[in-house]
């Protein structure tokens, strides 16, 4: 099937081949506050490290010239459930992360286009919606690397929103191309691997549900701030070494 505007096509149902490197991959980076506990550190060292764990596996994304690069960076309840303390230090945390991307060399020089899609603008202090607007402006004619956060995300929420949309158009059409036109994700393919560490082997808030429907699943139980460049690369290499049967 062809995604128009793309350049996405996904391999035949019958065909049961190895894949190349993935296409779209998306990171679920679990297991920064356990990687501070086991250290005697204050959770927001947990989230200092992952954010420089980030940085790595996105330079390393960009060497390995995979197109599309999604990261989960809080769900709503992260944002609402934890002490206000921590979800402060972590919004002003991803606030000072999107200037530097903003101004990176690396970024605007391999013209990476990076988004947010998510609730973020009902949750982050303003200082840190401007920053991320910033971001998402001064990047939005880039067509390298397509780096996309998920911020304030609830994949349940999602398609709940997608659904609600739709039954308010007339006629009332339900198609796959048309449920997908309604999703955050409507100008992403569809995600081939999803990586998640931090020992928990399960996805959660029903995370891209439509897009990850056909999507290889890497468990590691790393915590995220230690997931190095070459565990990054192991995981792509076990999905380009997997033959994709498709249900048969």
């Amino acid at each position: 099937m062809q995604r128009e505007g793309l350049g996405f096509e996904s391999p035949s149902v019958h065909d049961n081949v190895s894949m190349p490197n993935p296409r779209h991959i998306a990171l679920i980076p679990d297991g920064n506050r356990r990687w501070a506990k086991e250290r005697g550190l204050p959770g927001f060292a947990g989230h200092q490290a992952g954010a420089k764990a980030t940085e790595a596996i996105f330079a390393s994304a960009l060497d390995l010239k995979i197109p599309f690069v999604t990261f989960w960076g809080c769900s709503i309840s992260n944002l609402t459930n934890r002490d206000p303390k921590e979800v402060s230090f972590l919004i002003s945390l991803f606030a000072k992360y999107f200037r530097e991307l903003t101004a990176s060399d690396q970024v605007n020089k391999n013209k990476i286009h990076i988004t947010a899609l998510g609730r973020w603008r009902d949750y982050f202090t303003a200082d840190a919606i401007e920053a991320t607007e910033q971001m998402i402006e001064k990047t939005k004619d880039y067509d390298g690397l397509h780096l996309t956060f998920l911020l304030g995300y609830s994949g349940t929420e999602e398609m709940t929103q997608a659904v609600q949309a739709l039954i308010k158009k007339s006629p009332i059409i339900v198609s796959e191309e048309a449920i997908k036109n309604e999703l955050y994700t409507r100008d992403l393919p569809p995600v081939d691997l999803v990586i998640r560490t931090g020992g928990e082997p399960h996805l959660s808030a029903g995370f891209m549900m439509w897009d990850t429907a056909d999507s290889q699943i890497y468990f590691t139980d790393t915590f995220w701030p230690a997931f190095s460049p070459e565990e990054f690369k192991k995981a792509i290499d076990t999905f380009s070494a997997t033959e994709r049967r498709h249900g048969r």
